[in-house]
């Protein structure tokens, strides 16, 4: 078992594939067919690009406040790849790579970040709860989740997300402590992107690794490199396995880097440096995963460039849809609070339509 092996008090971190796409544990890289890696690439560049073109919509006035993703497409990918469809994704709000590897479709992805609610509704086969903006609440939704898994005595996994910075929130402690206590078929992901906004990991906590935090719930943890996407998989395949046996939850540190800002209302060359962000530009996972590609044979600059052609069609193509049809209607704003309306409502309501009348005229 890794979680042996890779003990958070030994301070080992769990590798397969390094910068350089050089695999540095053979006995550990996963099997996946050529058309898999070719496949999980494709899933990676397709989050970045859509998170870059979310940034320039935003920018543009064209949606509002977007939570930026790149550089941590393999800290999503790679857990998700070992999930079924059946078994379930609890999100925060950083989770973007991960809801779209899931079902999610990026129009409802978009939809949501464009300031229309109906983009929190999913297909019933989708098995992801809606964006949650409350730090640390989604790991209480994700044990209640799990635990109704378990009372049903369904074989589904519950996976969940939180940010370093988030760990130091209260409900995360309660979250797994009560998962731990009631052994609940639960994985949680620690995306250490090492800032909590401003506020660097070093500041939010004392502990010298996150994972290290399982032990004190009385449950395993590791730490592995979250932008090596092969060494992910196989962390989250051994705990989703593991929580399907009923063995309990697993915490697992995604050591990565937030390369943009926090969010488009954030500016993150305030508090930190370009040099400290430079070297994690050479660890970047798709340019690492895009190298170990190339190195099998798989890949090359052409195939690079009409991928990116057809992602950038793709995202284009999904946005103008969004923008053609996803605009609230007014009254969806003020009708849907209560059963019926208050007078007060109805006072707003008919106020603004006559403000967006007068300015139409």
């Amino acid at each position: 078992m890794i979680f042996k092996t890779y003990d958070p008090l030994k301070k080992k971190i769990l590798r397969i594939l390094d910068q350089e796409g050089k695999i540095v544990n053979k006995d550990l890289e996963p099997k996946f067919t050529d058309e898999e890696l070719i496949e999980i690439y494709r899933q990676m560049a397709l989050g970045r690009v859509a998170d870059l073109k979310a940034v320039q919509f935003q920018r543009q006035g064209r949606m509002l406040t977007f939570v930026v993703n790149q550089g941590q497409e393999a800290a999503q990918i790679g857990p998700m790849l070992a999930v079924n469809k059946t078994d379930w994704l609890v999100p925060g709000f950083r989770e973007f790579n991960a809801m779209l590897h899931h079902g999610v479709s990026l129009e409802t992805s978009y939809l949501y970040w464009y300031g229309n609610e109906k983009g929190s509704k999913h297909p019933e086969d989708v098995r992801v709860l809606p964006v949650n903006i409350i730090i640390g609440t989604q790991i209480n939704h994700a044990v209640g989740l799990a635990y109704a898994r378990k009372m049903k005595k369904t074989d589904e996994v519950v996976l969940t997300f939180i940010g370093d910075g988030g760990t130091s929130h209260g409900e995360f402690h309660e979250g797994m402590n009560f998962g731990a206590v009631l052994n609940v078929p639960m994985v949680v992901i620690i995306q250490n992107n090492h800032w909590a906004i401003s506020t660097p990991r070093s500041k939010a906590t004392k502990s010298e690794t996150l994972a290290q935090k399982a032990i004190a719930y009385g449950i395993p943890g590791i730490q592995v490199d979250g932008n090596d996407v092969l060494a992910m998989y196989v962390a989250t395949k051994e705990a989703v396995e593991r929580a399907r046996r009923g063995e309990g939850p697993t915490l697992i540190e995604a050591v990565t880097y937030r390369l943009g800002a926090h969010t488009t209302s954030d500016n993150p060359s305030i508090y930190r440096t370009d040099e400290e962000t430079k070297p994690w530009l050479e660890r970047d996972p798709l340019k690492r995963f895009q190298i170990y590609l190339t190195k099998k044979g798989l890949w090359d600059d052409e195939k690079e460039e009409k991928l990116q052609k057809e992602l950038n069609d793709f995202v284009l193509e999904t946005f103008r849809k969004v923008e053609a049809s996803g605009a609230v209607d007014l009254e969806e704003i003020f009708k849907y609070n209560y059963e019926t309306m208050t007078p007060e409502l109805e006072e707003q309501y008919r106020s603004y339509r006559e403000y967006l009348n007068k300015e139409v005229q």
